[in-house]
């Protein structure tokens, strides 16, 4: 017998049980997931995963930075510094990255994200 029900039968998502399972996560822990999500994202487009190159783009990546960038600043009064320090070294990680990888690198103040976090010093 399975655990799905006769809207389930089709392979449609049953949102009234994600809307309950979203309900129950804390804003923080949302937050913080997203963050990892973009910092993972963007350090594949950076080449810093096991398959290097492969999937780097620069371009992707000045935008995955910016936008964790903004997220962290705009967040940074709603979750602790406890999530915060964290999230803050790993994307200054990410944007010292960018800028290794940068053949002709930003001024420092005009990387990704710096417009958020201040300039970026290698």
């Amino acid at each position: 017998m399975s655990d799905t029900s006769p809207g389930d039968a089709a392979g449609s998502p049953d949102f009234d049980e994600m809307t309950r399972d979203i309900a129950e996560v804390p804003a923080v822990e949302v937050i913080v997931t997203v963050a990892v999500n973009l910092m993972s994202a963007a350090a594949v487009k950076l080449g810093l995963t096991e398959e290097g190159d492969t999937y780097k783009d620069l371009d992707e990546a000045r935008k995955l930075v910016t936008a964790l960038a903004g997220l962290l600043d705009a967040s940074t009064t709603e979750i602790s510094s406890f999530h915060a320090a964290p999230l803050r070294d790993g994307l200054k990680s990410l944007q010292l990255a960018f800028r290794e990888a940068s053949v002709v690198p930003d001024e420092p103040g005009q990387g990704p994200g710096e417009k958020y976090t201040g300039p970026v010093y290698g």
